[in-house]
């Protein structure tokens, strides 16, 4: 499951896509308020975590501006900003719920599930593409109707993927999703991931999109 996480007190950030990808959602994060607008409208998510205090565009114009577009993806305002008018903006504005820092994660996974529920944008537990199949829920992918071996991060990297066949991944990207971090460590770490998948299945199970990424793709032989 996809989200759009918009915050820009890194803090705040690290602490909250943490316990998200620990609680197996996928995080995109972004900072800056013109950029969070443009992903938004043209990205696929399934819920957005939006804080009103962006720079270079507030949260408020932004999700004006998304309702205003058509953009019907759940909204959960995020926000140190507590008093009942500005909640009333939020709301007016087409804000699905509110969410007041400081926040406890538990508060805000809840939240989250029964947007998506409310919404009818519960995921799916099993997710096809290609050869592969995952069992979100169970937490297991099976290769050719076999289950895999898999360490956490491998499954989180196979979860990312599945969840998008076709696309191609930047390996600094993977990085970003499955271990929060883009250094050249991180990206000889998902290389190395990668060739264990690939020992685990075939070798063309993810393609090598050379000089862009990694890529699966949904067909079979």
């Amino acid at each position: 499951m996809r989200l759009l996480l918009a915050e820009d007190d890194l803090g705040i950030a690290e602490y909250t896509r943490t316990k998200l990808e620990a609680e197996g959602f996928i995080v995109e994060h972004m900072t800056s308020g013109p950029e969070v607008w443009a992903e938004g409208e043209t990205g696929d998510y399934n819920a957005i975590i939006l804080d009103l205090g962006l720079p270079g565009m507030d949260g408020l114009s932004i999700l004006k501006r998304w309702r205003a577009a058509g953009l019907d993806t759940p909204i959960l305002v995020l926000t140190a900003r507590g008093s009942w008018m500005e909640r009333v903006d939020g709301f007016d504005a087409g804000a699905d719920d509110y969410l007041p820092k400081p926040f406890r994660s538990e508060e805000l996974v809840a939240r989250l599930r029964a947007l998506l529920r409310r919404a009818g944008g519960r995921p799916k537990s099993v997710v096809t593409a290609g050869r592969f199949v995952l069992d979100d829920l169970a937490r297991r992918v099976t290769y050719d109707g076999q289950a895999l071996e898999l360490t956490p991060l491998e499954f989180r990297l196979l979860a990312l993927m599945i969840a998008e066949p076709g696309r191609v991944f930047d390996p600094l990207q993977i990085a970003r999703h499955v271990q929060g971090r883009d250094d050249d460590q991180a990206r000889n770490a998902v290389e190395a991931m990668i060739g264990r998948i690939r020992r685990k299945t075939d070798a063309d199970a993810i393609e090598t999109r050379r000089g862009f990424g990694y890529v699966l793709l949904d067909d079979k032989p």
